[in-house]
């Protein structure tokens, strides 16, 4: 049995859905139809014999009527056709009063029980004369049974038609099932169909802008295979825009990587030349190399880690922003000596704490205070604040600089994207984009807006603690 069951797994795990669905709904329909058709047969026949029974009552009211005190003996005799009228005959509940002539009808201990009174009156099906009957067997008082038969061809006639109808209508029943089936399968199945060629032509040609054709919206149609299409299209746009960011970061990254290679190139040529150069020239070609060797290393370190798009995961833990953020700053004024900083928010004392990497919000703050101070005109000054609102902590950036444009701003913190201000700055535009991508992993909100008065405000927040 278990091999059995085992053989039928594995048959419906390699049918197609479509087939299954279609053979699920053909049962259930066929099922459906199979059962009213018995249902009525049933009922059908208990109609007809009832109607027959009904008869024979009729009859043996009548033949008592007309024979009130009738002795052991057949009354009426001629239901051996089948339009006749009822046979009748009375039997007594002692044989030894039988008839010397023999009963038309059989006579069973059932018919004796029934003339004594021990026995209710019954219907049974007999034979009579070669032909299918039904008899009635009732009381007929002081000792006596009254037996009154009917042929039952008619009814017999009447059921066999009735079970070749509705055999034909469960035939006819079973195979709409299929057809219904089938178009049920295929209809509700079309979305999944589409869903299934989309992802087939996706991955034989890697190109994810293809789309699952919906429905117009507002029609009644969002079915949950509907929604299933939309949410497939929506991974698919996903898909799309992070295959483009892939392809814009590895063009942006080559564009970029070119200059400072091809200058290391130079450098590395001339210094090959060492021969033919004086002592200047080769301590300036060797600290152009040295130099750019950095710069190239930066940005490699920068775009592998953007390339991971996530963080990480070290080990977190409670770290006191005040210490931080003035660490941060005493490295930017030690690499910008040309820029003044001015914090301002609680001291190293007062406790304003949020849970992250030590090491990667120097980072995040780094960025942040060199951009400021790469845009800082010589004397002029960066503001720095740290603010506790509402159980959460914000720091800010401000530059007196030239500012951030209203049509520059949704693209700051985009990998590579420099304003045209900037172009002539050093960096590689990787900064910001880092920036960001170390305050999401934090749960912290960075955004850039233009500073009242000139210059930019960055703007980082730590959510409350849960």
């Amino acid at each position: 049995m278990s091999r059995r069951r085992g053989l039928g797994a594995r048959w419906r795990r390699r049918r197609p859905l479509r087939t299954r669905l279609a053979l699920a709904v053909t049962a259930a329909v066929a099922f459906v139809a199979l059962g009213v058709c018995a249902a009525a047969f049933l009922v059908v026949r208990g109609a007809l014999y009832q109607q027959l029974e009904l008869s024979l009552t009729q009859s043996a009211r009548l033949a008592a009527q007309r024979n009130l005190d009738s002795g052991p003996g057949t009354l009426s005799g001629e239901c051996r056709f089948r339009a006749a009228p009822a046979c009748a005959e009375v039997v007594p509940a002692d044989p030894a009063r039988d008839p010397k002539a023999p009963y038309l009808l059989p006579v069973t201990p059932a018919a004796r029980a029934v003339a004594a009174g021990t026995r209710a009156p019954y219907y049974t099906a007999i034979v009579h004369a070669g032909h299918p009957a039904r008899m009635l067997t009732t009381d007929y008082g002081k000792g006596r049974a009254l037996q009154v038969a009917l042929r039952a061809d008619t009814v017999e006639d009447g059921i066999e038609q009735a079970a070749w109808w509705l055999a034909l209508t469960a035939a006819a029943g079973v195979l709409l099932a299929a057809l219904l089936g089938y178009w049920v399968a295929r209809t509700g199945l079309a979305p999944v169909t589409r869903l299934t060629a989309t992802a087939e032509r996706i991955a034989a040609t890697r190109d994810p802008r293809h789309r699952i054709e919906l429905p117009a919206p507002g029609r009644g149609r969002e079915d949950e295979i509907t929604r299933l299409a939309g949410s497939f299209n929506t991974m698919l746009g996903e898909l799309e825009q992070s295959v483009t960011a892939q392809r814009r970061l590895v063009a942006d990254a080559s564009h970029e990587l070119r200059t400072p290679l091809t200058a290391l190139r130079t450098n590395a040529e001339l210094l090959a030349r060492g021969d033919r150069l004086t002592g200047e020239q080769r301590e300036r070609a060797s600290l152009a190399l040295g130099r750019q060797l950095r710069e190239v290393t930066g940005l490699v370190n920068d775009l592998i880690e953007l390339a991971r798009d996530e963080e990480p995961q070290l080990l977190v833990e409670q770290v006191r922003l005040a210490p931080l953020v003035e660490y941060c700053v005493g490295a930017a004024r030690a690499h910008w000596p040309g820029v003044g900083f001015r914090v301002r928010g609680p001291s190293r004392e007062e406790a304003v704490v949020v849970a992250g990497v030590p090491a990667r919000l120097s980072r995040l703050l780094g960025n942040l205070l060199d951009n400021a101070a790469k845009f800082s005109p010589v004397g002029a000054e960066v503001e720095v604040g740290l603010v506790v609102r509402g159980g959460g902590v914000e720091v800010t950036v401000r530059d007196h600089g030239p500012g951030i444009s209203e049509g520059d701003l949704p693209y700051v913190f985009d990998r590579f994207y420099r304003a045209g201000a900037a172009r002539a700055l050093p960096g590689s535009g990787l900064g910001l984009a880092m920036a960001r991508q170390i305050a999401r992993a934090h749960e912290a909100e960075l955004v850039a807006e233009a500073a009242p008065g000139g210059g930019a405000l960055f703007r980082l927040t730590f959510a409350a603690p849960g």
